[in-house]
């Protein structure tokens, strides 16, 4: 298949097995011992087939009230980062664009922690209201950045990365202004922002699912308009597309993917950056081929990270934001003075 061109099945079916081997590791991983076959043949055992399950009671319960959900929402989580990072940088047209960069993250942080701290005097179920919160500050995140980066930095890579740097700082400071005033839930935001997919369980599956799905089905279904956008506004708009409109339905969508990401996980770095870049390098520049692939391969990533995050320093257990930083840092370095020397 040629790079750039077609739907790179291939490569699907590479992030279907990727993402397979990563769960497994995921839900094998931990202090309990649980075996591959075991968890397979207790799995069988759910469906209404003749196996019995070789777990004891203990065990089954590990694995279904902790591993599981945690490696679902581990893979949830990666999926909605790495795609939205993808879909920034093609309406962007930037290779730097990436939520944590933009402001896209802070601002639903700051969203959420709004709700944390203010949400019982609005309703008896604040939590309900978190991904909600988290996507308007998104949105607001996203828009502020792109806006000065358009009109006071005029425009280009540095100016947004700048712009975004600026406007997270400014929303990370009223972050932290809601926190003071909100003492008595400190300690629950800083675990909250230093990142994690290991505190809830299946009702952080069940509260980020419909807006994830939302999302990323929406983004999907634009890697055409992405690929028109591309060409220039002016092919574009001579191709029959109106530029305008798609950029505000896939920003919207990529911060709906952020903001129900960080609703249930909190601030993670660099998974939105990372992963698109790497599955470009795979599969070419066709953003019909980097979006599903983006999926597949973020959610597998985004695994692997918290289970060295588990085994790092066990038994104490490293906010996974931290893993991402460390690895992504580099990352972003190298991205950044290769966009230089092209520029150059």
């Amino acid at each position: 298949m040629t790079r750039g061109v077609g739907f790179p099945v291939g490569w699907v079916a590479g992030g279907l097995v990727a993402l397979a081997v990563a769960a497994l590791l995921g839900v094998s991983a931990g202090a309990a011992s649980l075996s591959a076959p075991d968890i397979a043949l207790h799995l069988l055992s759910l469906l209404p087939l003749d196996i019995s399950s070789p777990l004891t009671e203990r065990e089954a319960a590990v694995l279904v009230e902790l591993r599981l959900p945690r490696v679902v929402v581990g893979a949830v989580v990666g999926a909605l980062l790495a795609t939205a990072g993808g879909a920034y940088q093609g309406v962007f047209r930037n290779p730097l664009a990436d939520p944590y960069l933009l402001g896209a993250a802070s601002g639903a942080g700051l969203g959420a922690t709004v709700v944390i701290v203010f949400g019982q005097q609005f309703s008896d179920s604040p939590r309900a209201l978190v991904p909600a919160a988290a996507f308007l500050g998104a949105l607001a995140g996203v828009a502020a950045a792109y806006l000065l980066g358009s009109t006071a930095g005029g425009g280009g890579t540095a100016a947004l990365v700048l712009a975004g740097v600026a406007v997270s700082s400014f929303l990370s400071a009223a972050q932290t202004l809601v926190q003071q005033i909100g003492v008595d839930e400190l300690q629950r935001i800083f675990a909250w922002l230093l990142g994690g997919i290991g505190r809830g369980g299946w009702d952080d599956v069940r509260l980020v699912a419909p807006y994830a799905v939302v999302g990323l089905i929406v983004l999907l279904l634009c890697g055409y308009l992405l690929d028109m956008l591309a060409l220039g506004d002016d092919k574009a708009v001579s191709l029959g597309l109106n530029p305008g409109i798609v950029r505000v339905v896939v920003i919207s969508a990529a911060s709906l993917a952020t903001a129900a990401a960080v609703s249930v996980s909190g601030l993670i770095g660099f998974v939105g950056i990372v992963v698109p870049h790497i599955v470009r390098r795979l599969v070419g520049s066709n953003y019909r081929a980097i979006l599903p692939v983006t999926v597949l391969f973020g959610a597998a990533f985004l695994i692997l990270v918290d289970i060295v995050a588990r085994i790092l320093i066990a038994p104490a257990e490293l906010p996974i934001g931290v893993v991402t930083a460390f690895l992504g840092a580099p990352f972003f370095v190298l991205i950044l003075r290769t966009t230089r020397h092209r520029s150059a």
